[in-house]
């Protein structure tokens, strides 16, 4: 019993200290007055509301928004066949493509980012918006490609081969025996990408600079006209939006399939 009180304590303990900064940065998103205090004076939602009336604010978060779907969904198109690939024929020499697929994640970002930049600028497509698409879905393909791979080798082969069996072709087979029993897990790396994109900034700087403004550069050039609560309530934002992405692939794809486990009824 004094045992598990304990544990429960620090379980406790721990969680709070993981809290506090962002239960800080919601306390000063609040503040009535712009400066960042806490504990917050006053109370005010102002600072939320000018993330969507601000035109500069409201733009780069569409911007974030649009740039954050479309490489998560090109990051998932191309892990896709590689998975797949792996799986379905199992070729030793094909595990250099998974290595090469999850070695722009392993890097240091900072020699990622160099990377595309020394390339977008030797194909003359420096600052181009649409390349910090193509980038962040380079980037960030390893997190579908490692879900994805949990997804097929959760899957039984003896489905596949009695699909096989009764005629079904590798496509057929893909699309009505393996795609189903996948999808969880193309639904979750396509978010894992999606939100990941969303926060970052270092790729997004380097490709298309202040061409183009997503959310996180948008912080970066505010912070040179001082702090605001405007940072604070953009920061409480993405945490929500991460939150909700994940309690949502939580709730409604299976949540022990994308861990790896079949469900009970499996």
């Amino acid at each position: 019993m004094l045992m598990r009180t304990l544990n429960s304590l620090a379980a406790g303990l721990i969680a709070l200290v993981l809290a506090a900064p962002i239960l800080v940065v919601a306390g000063v998103s609040v503040n009535e007055k712009k400066a960042l205090t806490f504990p917050p004076q006053g109370f005010s939602l102002a600072w939320y509301a000018e993330v969507f009336t601000d035109p500069g604010w409201r733009g780069a978060l569409i911007t974030s928004l649009v740039v954050a779907t479309l490489s998560a969904a090109l990051a998932v198109l191309i892990a896709f066949p590689l998975a797949w690939f792996l799986w379905r024929w199992r070729a030793p020499w094909a595990r250099a493509f998974e290595v090469l697929g999850m070695t722009p994640f392993i890097l240091p970002p900072v020699i990622t980012a160099l990377g595309f930049l020394s390339f977008w600028a030797a194909v003359g497509e420096y600052g181009s918006p649409w390349t910090v698409v193509v980038s962040h879905a380079v980037f960030f393909v390893t997190l579908p490609l490692v879900t994805l791979s949990l997804g097929f080798g959760a899957v039984d082969r003896s489905y596949v081969e009695a699909a096989a069996t009764m005629g079904a072709d590798d496509r057929t087979v893909l699309r009505t025996v393996v795609m189903p029993l996948v999808r969880p897990y193309v639904i979750s790396g396509f978010a894992f990408a999606f939100v990941l994109s969303l926060n970052e900034y270092i790729v997004a700087y380097m490709v298309v600079g202040f061409t183009l403004e997503t959310l996180p550069i948008k912080i970066f050039n505010a912070l040179r006209y001082g702090y605001t609560p405007t940072m604070a309530a953009v920061t409480v934002l993405f945490v929500s939006l991460t939150a909700v992405v994940f309690g949502l692939i939580a709730w409604f794809g299976d949540l022990p399939r994308l861990l790896g486990a079949w469900a009970k009824n499996d």
